[in-house]
């Protein structure tokens, strides 16, 4: 049985800023299906609901070495829906209110990735691959070539990097490198650390990976060039050997329209004329217009440029003002975007329900009630909302990049295949006449059908994802040390 540990700076259910939560919280319960000792391992930050820290067991503590300091590190474990957790404890660094953003992030990770190294003893578990996800983990891979490689029980450890956005890499001043992660300046080099006179965290962890992973087929091969590179596409390109893109999947018994209990009525393709009922009692609920017959366009999402609200900010008085479709905005960002969403609510009352907060209850309630769920990115590694749109039925519209082209093929009426509709451009009105080929195609019931029906019987759960991952690290068992 191979042996792995996830090595993450987040999981549902514990805590969570994005989708690289979801496949830390999801991805290993389906490899543990399949056979497989895949166990987890996160920060024990202060935000986590004490429903869980409450049923977490005491394994014990060590001291943990940052540079010059000696840290006390508590281990911590729990059970889990069949998953055994381990949880690193460190009042000083993670017993603060939220997860990232503080002056001192580039050593409380350091510290993270060091514990992870020597907690290994202490808790009697030593895996065949490590696998750690984006920068905040990043230093596993270093520390483990630098400090821990030539001690035996760690000498056939090998490490998969997943990058799940690699525009979060994890820079800082240079100084870091002797006074937190203890190394020497033999490791600042262009070839290592080294990055614009920086220390850049995700690219020590992608040069001392044995394997690199990211989250979609064409993702892996947008970030060989410089737009989606981020000043990493020539490692990567150097790399392209040793890379692989597998696209995500979602919990399927988390996101199951059959079964979610947060929805106003449920149902599956067989009973799809319930869906009908969460959206008028969502009109209800947000108090739009309750017509049954008006498209209803879904964003669910984080309020940031990168996600193509710059194409709806340049349409959207025109999209509101001509066409007959309502449009629910669910998620909190940048100021210019949420006063965007709140100034067009107030001016087109019935048209649009500007919801400037998360809320998990009414984000099922949005997925389920709404008809078309708009995601016009400008780039998207993978892209989560989509595929729970698809899973309960709600048509995405997305623009052609990362893993949205890989999992939403555009609806062709000649034929009857497709599960959305896209373009490729980053153009604003090449996503409004998109928008305007789904309203037409929408009011065209039997072929609405047919789209929806392609939708909801694509499969985007783990199973095939967790089978390529579960290849790499066969992979990894058979190289030569």
């Amino acid at each position: 049985m191979t042996k792995v540990l996830f090595v993450a700076a987040e999981a549902v259910p514990f805590v969570k800023t994005g989708g690289l939560a979801d496949v830390a919280g999801s991805l290993p319960k389906e490899l543990n299906r399949c056979g497989m000792d895949v166990r987890v391992v996160l920060p024990k930050y202060k935000n986590i609901p004490e429903r869980y820290t409450a049923a977490m067991d005491f394994v014990g503590s060590i001291i943990v070495p940052v540079s010059w300091r000696e840290k006390y590190c508590g281990i911590y474990r729990l059970q889990h829906e069949n998953i055994t957790y381990y949880f690193i404890d460190n009042e000083e660094y993670f017993g603060r209110d939220g997860l990232y953003g503080y002056w001192d992030d580039g050593e409380r990770f350091a510290f993270f990735c060091r514990a992870v190294l020597e907690m290994l003893p202490a808790i009697e578990f030593f895996p065949q691959v490590l696998h750690c996800h984006d920068w905040h983990t990043a230093l596993v891979n270093v520390f483990l070539r630098t400090f821990y490689k030539r001690l035996p029980k760690y000498r056939p450890i090998r490490t998969l990097f997943t990058i799940h956005n690699l525009r979060y890499q994890g820079v800082f001043p240079k100084t870091v490198l002797t006074d937190v992660l203890g190394l020497g300046w033999q490791h600042f080099t262009v070839k290592f650390l080294e990055f614009y006179d920086q220390v850049n965290y995700m690219k020590g962890g992608i040069v001392a990976a044995d394997l690199i992973s990211t989250v979609s087929e064409t993702y892996a091969r947008e970030i060989q060039y410089p737009f989606f590179g981020e000043q990493l596409d020539g490692l990567l390109r150097e790399r392209q050997f040793d890379l692989e893109g597998i696209i995500n999947g979602i919990d399927y018994e988390v996101y199951d329209p059959a079964t979610d209990p947060q929805v106003f009525a449920t149902y599956d393709l067989d009973t799809i004329n319930k869906k009908e009922e969460n959206k008028l009692r969502l009109q209800e609920l947000l108090d739009l217009p309750v017509k049954r017959t008006t498209p209803m366009i879904a964003i669910v999402s984080r309020l940031v440029g990168p996600k193509g609200l710059d194409l709806i900010a340049h349409v959207l008085d025109e999209l509101l003002a001509y066409e007959d479709a309502q449009f629910v905005v669910l998620g909190t960002g940048e100021e210019q975007y949420e006063n965007l969403f709140q100034y067009a609510s107030w001016k087109y009352p019935a048209k649009l329900s500007a919801n400037i907060f998360f809320d998990d209850k009414l984000a099922h309630q949005i997925y389920a009630a709404s008809d078309i769920f708009l995601m016009p990115s400008l780039y998207e590694p993978c892209g989560i909302g989509q595929l729970i749109a698809l899973r309960y039925g709600t048509v995405p519209i997305v623009r052609e990049t990362g893993g949205l082209k890989d999992t939403v093929r555009s609806f062709n009426r000649y034929t009857g295949e497709g599960n959305g509709f896209s373009f490729s451009h980053y153009n604003a009105h090449d996503m409004l006449y998109t928008i305007r080929r789904a309203v037409r195609i929408y009011h065209d019931k039997p072929m609405w059908q047919k789209v929806v029906k392609n939708a909801m019987t694509s499969d985007y759960s783990w199973q095939h994802s967790a089978k390529q991952y579960i290849g790499l690290y066969q992979r990894l068992e058979k190289e030569e040390l």
